[in-house]
């Protein structure tokens, strides 16, 4: 690497994670002869521009939106590491055109997401939210209209059974759930049988599920695939639990759910629009409980993202494939190849 390799930091890191990610970043690429690290500037919309993108080799990203437009004419840009594994804000065909290849950090949210949603599962079983708020308003046991569930004997289901469902299924091995199973057509079955997990078809993963965690990432194919029909099929006694995109799930319909008692409650860290409007139906739900799409967020979490993010940036700057690679369909593009031997000289 002969030249320096410019890595650009989005702007709502410094709002959204400020004081969480800056001594993990100096920590990774400070030191790392040949990197300069810089803010990028504002980009109005919350949009990236192709203007300022291509001032960089690579962009250590939060949630910036990337357009087709925002990868029209690109000649420098190389790579674009997500902080995180969700990536619907970003045109992925286009940045595969434009020679750019995008990585996310699967091994730092794996159990982090994992575990918020086992905490979701805790709090919905032993009805935490009406047991707070119950002691908050200087009242007692009496009060209670619910007592809350243990979890043997129940179903424990997901849609997806990718990174964060089979560590979901690890974590809840000891838990007593009589019966796990998921609904993925892309996931080896080997590996959900070693991991005791019968994939079903997406009906019976919602007419059986006692809990059904949502772990899909959000595309065409699976963008308002919980819906009032799926939702109406769940048992009135089941809850769904949503760590993974708000658009997956049809939130109004979820609110009618709620409120009509379709479903006995339900667990949601992602909205259709974050935050969500003050007048959402969904928020007035009393057997829900929300997290500010954070549950997952933890010390842990926002250290490990930072260093897999560096981690990919490292590597493509050394002229290298990253592990952490998404649309690799871009590896053998020539103009990428071009890109990497830059890198390598």
């Amino acid at each position: 690497m002969s030249r320096i390799f410019r890595v650009g930091i989005t702007p709502d890191f410094y709002i959204d994670a400020k004081g969480r990610f800056e001594d993990h970043l100096h920590s990774q690429l400070g030191s790392v002869a040949g990197i300069e690290v810089v803010a990028m500037p504002e980009q109005p919309g919350k949009t990236a521009s192709a203007h300022d993108l291509d001032q960089f080799d690579a962009i250590f990203s939060l949630a910036l939106r990337y357009t087709r437009e925002s990868f029209r004419g690109l000649q420098r840009l190389a790579l674009i590491a997500r902080w995180g594994v969700g990536y619907d804000m970003i045109d992925v065909a286009a940045s595969t055109e434009a020679n750019v290849l995008l990585t996310i950090t699967p091994e730092a949210v794996r159990r982090p997401v994992a575990e918020a949603i086992v905490a979701f599962i805790f709090m919905l079983a032993k009805n935490t939210r009406e047991k707070d708020r119950v002691v908050r308003e200087r009242r007692w046991r009496p009060d209670l209209k619910r007592l809350g569930t243990c979890i043997p004997g129940n179903t424990l289901g997901s849609l997806g059974c990718g990174n964060i469902a089979q560590e979901m299924f690890r974590i809840t091995a000891s838990l007593g759930f009589a019966r796990y199973i998921a609904f993925d057509p892309y996931v080896d079955p080997a590996v959900a049988k070693a991991l005791n997990v019968q994939l079903v078809t997406l009906d019976e993963l919602f007419r059986q599920s006692d809990y059904l965690a949502v772990n899909c990432f959000l595309n065409e194919s699976t963008k308002g695939i919980v819906g009032e029909a799926q939702l109406r099929s769940m048992k009135p006694t089941a809850y769904l639990i949503n760590t993974a995109r708000g658009p997956i799930v049809n939130q109004a319909a979820l609110a009618r759910a709620l409120k009509e008692n379709w479903i006995a409650g339900a667990g949601i860290d992602v909205f259709e629009d974050e935050p969500p409007d003050p007048s959402d139906p969904l928020l007035d739900c009393d057997n829900a409980v929300f997290a500010p799409h954070a549950l997952a967020w933890t010390e842990e979490i926002a250290r490990d993202n930072t260093i897999e993010a560096c981690r990919n940036i490292i590597e493509l700057a050394h002229g290298g494939v990253p592990h952490g690679a998404v649309n690799r369909d871009v590896l053998t593009q020539p103009g990428f190849q071009q890109k990497l031997e830059r890198y390598k000289s």
